[in-house]
């Protein structure tokens, strides 16, 4: 499983435009109280998408191009105490269907990255998980809007919109 860090400085509720070479992932999250998932959310890992291919192709670490300041945009999260194997997140991106992820696709599932992730680091309370990306990661531009919509039991639990600002 590969596991990337985002520092505070990464973190925002704002998204911002960097440049033509920058893509969103939109990602189910999980935010963390007592070494649990206590809530859910929707989030964007923005990465720059050309640093990324040139570092992959280097086999050096992803973080220049993953963990630059405002690179992790969350909405708010919603209390779970429940089950959370009917999740679904959807994201439109200017009224247009663009990522889609459903618990039963996900390659790891939620406890098991929780799992993951405290086998080698400690998670405090408010820590956020962010679960992965399904397909649809794309390029975005100065005011598109995006709007996640997080669903369980196919009942809407929160939805979360930004609109992309110039940075």
């Amino acid at each position: 499983m590969v596991i990337f860090n985002k520092p505070n400085t990464a973190i925002t509720n704002e998204l911002y435009f960097i440049n033509q070479n920058t893509r969103f992932e939109c990602e189910i999250c999980f935010l963390i109280n007592n070494s649990k998932i206590a809530g859910v959310g929707a989030g964007l890992d923005i990465t720059k998408a050309d640093i990324q291919k040139d570092l992959k192709q280097q086999g050096l670490p992803w973080e220049r191009a993953k963990s630059f300041d405002k690179s992790a945009v969350f909405g708010n999260f919603v209390k779970i105490n429940k089950s959370i194997n009917n999740i679904k997140m959807e994201l439109f991106v200017n009224d247009k269907l663009t990522q889609m992820a459903k618990y039963d696709k996900m390659i790891y599932k939620p406890q098991q990255i929780l799992d993951e992730c405290k086998s080698f680091m400690s998670l405090n309370d408010g820590d956020i998980i962010m679960s992965g990306t399904p397909k649809g990661v794309g390029g975005y531009n100065i005011g598109d809007i995006f709007v996640a919509k997080i669903y369980d039991n196919n009942s809407l639990i929160i939805e979360t919109k930004w609109i992309a600002k110039k940075s």
